[in-house]
């Protein structure tokens, strides 16, 4: 990423292709968000159980630019009035980065308007800042995205530090694991959670990972092997039914909820701040934004959220994030590289 002298393009076209969703957004740095559009590959995935990477790439070649075409329709437009472009740069799968990305380069080169690569959480990060009320720094952020939970301090745009994070699965693989070892559908989380709802949750209570220990760093394998351990042993009695998963979902989410609940007053009470920002895929489940809404009041703090449809991934959150930097200055090489792999606290501050 470079820097030159700032700049404030108006319009941004924002383009998602990180794993299995092409979001696409046009953010206006006056009037907000103006139009955005999002392909799910939810249907083409599920027969596998899971995200296959080369069919990911694929779909989005396909979808990608009828997707752009439709969102500058969507928000009455024309090319020549979008002046800067923001791109998923990672971290995420490769192939798939790369389909959005080389698409961004090339009509950036196009257009000869400036463009920027975007790391993925830290749109999710900013997600609630689309939002009519949105945060004031600084705050904590508990990012639960599919394959990332992490507490962070934020005090400005590009100024994070990471306060803990999961040693094994993410709560969100957590959720889709344990759906699939219960013979349920993919993706896993909403599944669960429809679930829980008819659920007992005095029947099972399973264990709150490393919150008998100090520190904010979490664990959510052993949860779900506990889940495993549970089903089985509902197996071996002949009490394997619906109504024993639904038992089993409602234990497990609650526990997880609990789990981020008792992980995020640490974070607060560390910090000494009291504004809690939760975003990413996993930030739309009911039972965590229960338990975290009732921390938050009885702190007489506040907590942000993104609106349920920019919780999972969405060009929307790329195109503010990558306004923020374009506006800053800060532009991606015509030489772009993806980084499936991309340390969040190597952003560089945006002032």
């Amino acid at each position: 990423m470079q820097s030159k002298a700032p700049a404030s393009p108006q319009i941004t076209l924002g383009i998602e292709t990180s794993c299995d969703e092409t979001g696409i957004a046009l953010y206006h740095s006056d009037k907000g968000l103006l139009a955005h559009n999002l392909y799910s590959q939810i249907k083409l995935h599920a027969e596998y159980g899971g995200v296959v990477p080369e069919l990911a790439s694929r779909d989005h070649i396909r979808r990608i630019i009828p997707l752009i075409q439709q969102t500058i329709q969507d928000a009455k437009l024309n090319a020549g009035d979008i002046s800067g472009i923001a791109y998923t740069a990672g971290p995420g799968l490769m192939g798939a980065l790369l389909s959005g990305a080389s698409v961004a380069r090339s009509l950036a080169f196009a257009w000869r308007i400036p463009a920027v690569g975007v790391h993925h959480l830290e749109g999710h990060l900013l997600a609630p800042m689309l939002e009519d009320t949105p945060p004031q720094f600084p705050f904590v952020c508990l990012l639960i995205s599919g394959g990332h939970t992490m507490l962070i301090r934020v005090d400005g745009i590009g100024r994070y530090q990471r306060l803990g994070d999961t040693l094994d699965d993410a709560a969100g693989e957590a959720f889709d694991k344990t759906a699939k070892m219960l013979g349920l559908g993919y993706p896993g989380g909403p599944e669960i959670s429809r679930r829980a709802l008819s659920g007992d949750p005095e029947r099972y209570r399973f264990p709150r990972p490393m919150v008998d220990r100090p520190g904010l760093d979490m664990s959510f394998s052993g949860l779900k092997t506990f889940s495993l351990n549970t089903w089985l042993k509902a197996k071996d009695a002949g009490d394997d039914n619906d109504q024993t998963r639904a038992d089993i979902c409602r234990a497990f989410e609650l526990a997880v909820a609990d789990t981020l609940r008792i992980k995020c007053k640490r974070a607060l009470d560390q910090t000494g701040l009291n504004r809690l920002v939760v975003s990413g895929g996993v930030s739309a489940n009911q039972a965590i934004r229960t338990k975290l809404n009732e921390l938050m009041t009885s702190r007489q703090g506040q907590a942000f959220y993104p609106r349920l449809e920019f919780c999972t991934d969405n060009g929307a959150m790329i195109a503010y994030a990558g306004a923020q930097r374009l506006a800053a200055g800060q532009t991606s090489d015509l030489n772009f590289a993806c980084q499936p792999r991309w340390e969040l606290e190597s952003l560089p501050p945006t002032d």
